[in-house]
């Protein structure tokens, strides 16, 4: 625009401003002149569990404490193939020293995991987190930025206790919290019915009980239908009582078509 106005004053037309513009770039001579940081895309994390103790996930949500403005951290990691809750714990606050803590109590119970998936909240990406995991050859997955959706399984384990009919508005104290959270994770664990793992309890896949509860309950099922077929309309079995091989987080992508 400066080139523009200055031919003017010299009693000089070329062309148009957008003109000018539309040369200069078939030319590459249009170019940020300023420094500017480049960010590499994230990685979209794409990681798989065809069985118990392979993936773990892990994040932490406050839990409302006495009074305004004071909450309580639940450190929650669970395994995404059987959404078995392996550990819980409740702190006054945020740390990676007590994240370490947690996953090595969790790992001398359940076993060492070959992925950790987390997102990429300060203790998530903390040195202590990363060394731990680093000494045990454990790979670190972490979620993209703003990304909620790359850690499903605790986004939604936090879902079910915040609207869980029992879920108190506020916490009195600490051992209030642990208390509650305590309780719920054994109910979750052993006698809630996840719709994701064909309607067992997360501990009935998670300690390998799942195959044969599911012939109990077909064998069920086949009575139920010799005694009134009229009442099944399929011969079939409910596929919401199927448990899926594997967990996912992010599938892959559908390849594109070949152009």
């Amino acid at each position: 625009m400066q080139v523009y106005a200055q031919l003017l004053d010299e009693d000089t037309y070329l062309c148009s401003v957008s003109s000018m513009y539309r040369i200069l770039g078939e030319h590459h001579q249009v170019r940020e002149r300023r420094r500017l940081a480049r960010h590499p895309a994230r990685v979209r994390p794409e990681l798989v569990a065809t069985g118990p103790g392979q993936v773990f996930s892990w994040d932490i949500t406050k839990l409302a404490g006495p009074v305004k403005g004071k909450y309580f951290d639940a450190y929650v990691m669970i395994d995404i193939y059987s959404r078995y809750i392996v550990g819980a714990v409740v702190h006054a606050h945020e740390s990676g020293p007590l994240a370490v803590e947690m996953m090595k109590e969790i790992f001398g119970v359940h076993g060492i995991p070959q992925v950790v998936h987390a997102d990429r909240g300060t203790s998530m990406t903390s040195k202590t987190v990363a060394a731990l995991l680093s000494d045990l050859e454990v790979t670190r997955s972490h979620s993209r930025p703003k990304v909620s959706n790359d850690n499903p399984y605790s986004e939604a384990w936090f879902k079910t206790l915040k609207y869980a009919p029992t879920f108190p508005e506020r916490f009195g104290a600490l051992a209030d919290a642990r208390g509650f959270l305590a309780d719920f994770v054994q109910w979750y664990n052993h006698e809630h019915r996840h719709t994701g793992i064909g309607l067992h309890s997360p501990a009935d896949v998670h300690y390998g009980l799942a195959a044969a509860k599911a012939t109990d309950r077909f064998a069920t099922l086949t009575i139920a239908r010799a005694t009134n077929p009229a009442r099944f309309s399929s011969s079939t079995p409910p596929k919401i009582l199927h448990l899926p091989d594997s967990a996912w987080i992010n599938p892959p992508l559908p390849a594109e078509p070949a152009a």
